[in-house]
């Protein structure tokens, strides 16, 4: 007989989702391009991994139309969107072709050849480092070049499946 407590049964995909639909996260658009193809998606799954070096974590769907793009050019552009993007947002999460996403945004070249919007709230121009496969999706460990920043923007948040504009606090 065992004394290890008995295992909960696996939660079911739509109860992880509902749970993580309680969990604000800022709205990027992840970009490349290179000799695989200029791509990009919309994502909250971007987080902060380490200052030394600078490094993100992004996550793909291995199933999205941009996966092969983002695998073969390595290189990544985490652009943060501001208040009055949702719309940018909804051409990089939808089905619209890619020449489309990027015509609704002005765009220029960062180090690494990944395009940066440039009304993002903040653009962190990226390599990739290292890749790991978890579940459906890959989580690319990017390593920071450059970063662009503008802060007078307000940052856009994804929150109960619905926009949020979040501005800075009054200081004294």
């Amino acid at each position: 007989m065992s004394n290890l407590p008995e295992m909960p049964l696996p939660l079911d995909r739509k109860t992880f989702r509902d749970a993580m639909a309680n969990l604000a996260a800022a709205v990027n658009v992840i970009t490349t391009d290179g000799e695989h193809g200029k791509a990009g998606f919309t994502a909250t799954a971007v987080c902060s991994v380490t200052d030394s070096p600078p490094t993100l974590l992004v996550c793909v769907n291995r199933n999205a139309s941009v996966y092969e793009a983002f695998k073969g050019n390595q290189t990544v552009c985490v652009n943060t969107l501001g208040n009055g993007q949702q719309a940018l947002s909804n051409a990089f999460g939808g089905k619209t072709s890619q020449a489309e996403r990027f015509q609704a945004g002005n765009w220029s070249t960062g180090v690494s050849g990944a395009p940066v919007l440039e009304q993002a709230k903040v653009s962190f121009d990226c390599k990739v480092t290292s890749t790991v496969s978890v579940g459906t999706h890959d989580i690319l460990f990017c390593e920071v070049l450059d970063i662009v920043q503008h802060v007078e923007a307000d940052v856009l948040v994804y929150f109960d499946r619905r926009y949020h504009a979040l501005g800075r606090a009054m200081t004294r």
